[in-house]
């Protein structure tokens, strides 16, 4: 059977859910070969192992935290040519992050592959995978296969369950020549994001977001206590960070992040097309607004029509009640 590679997101061996649903797709197509780089690599190894990974290249190099991207696409470019020189590889997956989706671009460009971005399922196909993605704001959906090399594919998070599939995870040092442009963006400074306590935006199983309607800075705990009762990511609409009532870290749309988590609960959001951008693709929506004839209404799976600041926290003391 064809290997897959699978670049992993981890933080110091502490391995993202990201790079799981990965593997979970990679199983489908081939046997999945992780490629884990920087501190804490050879750590993931038993993570990886029980989700399916047959192999675990691993190498770290103050590179790696120093500089920016190229000497990540410098390993991986490695693996894929370890890889290749070995027998069959299927593709290539990578997380569909902003960092993910330049290194895969980098490295479909030097291996003169095609490339497929933010991906929300896989599957194997006649001539090569299939993956799907949704398209014009998730207005279509489509399917398509890279027809030059081997594809290069970033998937975006929740597009699969987490499946535990033990395999033997062994464990080898990957060989890594660093190219003299490894070192040309140096990184000067980092600032660790503050700690909320609730989970990545992105990565998160349910989402929470609020907008226009909340009406200021302050309300916003409505919104937080909501998301906290559900172990939910909290967003915000552009008009929501545009007022300077939330971040723009937690910004959903088309000019802030895309998420598809399997719940999403809008509040007070009118549902533009530049949010619909960012959320569209959730497996569940639900929509909390006075006004009945936003557009939202058309998006949602379950709508209710009334004042968040009355629907909200009735939300919220039911779901604290029913956990006892």
């Amino acid at each position: 059977m064809a290997e897959v590679l699978v670049y992993v997101d981890h933080v110091d061996g502490a391995v993202r859910k990201p790079t799981l649903e990965l593997l979970t797709l990679a199983r489908r197509i081939g046997e999945p070969v992780a490629v884990a780089l920087g501190s804490g690599a050879e750590n993931t190894a038993a993570v990886l192992a029980e989700h399916g990974a047959v192999k675990v290249l691993t190498h770290d190099a103050a590179e790696y935290a120093d500089y920016l991207v190229v000497p990540k696409v410098d390993a991986l470019q490695a693996a894929y040519e370890a890889v290749s020189a070995g027998g069959s590889l299927a593709a290539v997956l990578v997380p569909s992050s902003a960092e993910g989706k330049e290194i895969a671009a980098r490295l479909a460009i030097r291996i003169g592959s095609g490339i497929i971005t933010d991906a929300v399922d896989l599957e194997a196909g006649d001539e090569g995978p299939v993956a799907t993605q949704s398209a014009f704001a998730a207005s279509f959906t489509t399917k398509s296969r890279v027809s030059k090399g081997t594809p290069v594919i970033t998937v975006k998070p929740n597009s699969a369950a987490v499946q535990a599939a033990p395999a033997a995870g062994a464990v080898e040092a990957l060989a890594v020549s660093f190219s003299e442009k490894a070192t040309g963006t140096k990184v000067t400074a980092r600032t660790p994001r503050e700690a909320t306590g609730r989970p990545e935006l992105t990565e998160a199983a349910i989402v929470v977001s609020g907008g226009r309607g909340v009406n200021g800075a302050e309300n916003f705990s409505v919104i937080e206590n909501l998301a906290d009762s559900l172990g939910a990511a909290v967003g915000a609409s552009r008009a929501a960070v545009d007022a300077g009532w939330y971040p723009h870290s937690n910004q959903v749309g088309q000019t802030g992040k895309s998420v598809s988590p399997q719940l999403y609960i809008a509040s007070g959001i009118s549902g533009a097309i530049q949010h619909r951008a960012g959320m569209q693709t959730s497996k569940t929506i639900v929509a909390i607004n006075k006004d009945a004839e936003a557009p939202i209404f058309d998006l949602v799976d379950y709508g209710v029509v009334g004042d968040l600041f009355e629907v909200v926290p009735q939300l919220t003391d039911e779901i604290k009640s029913r956990k006892g």
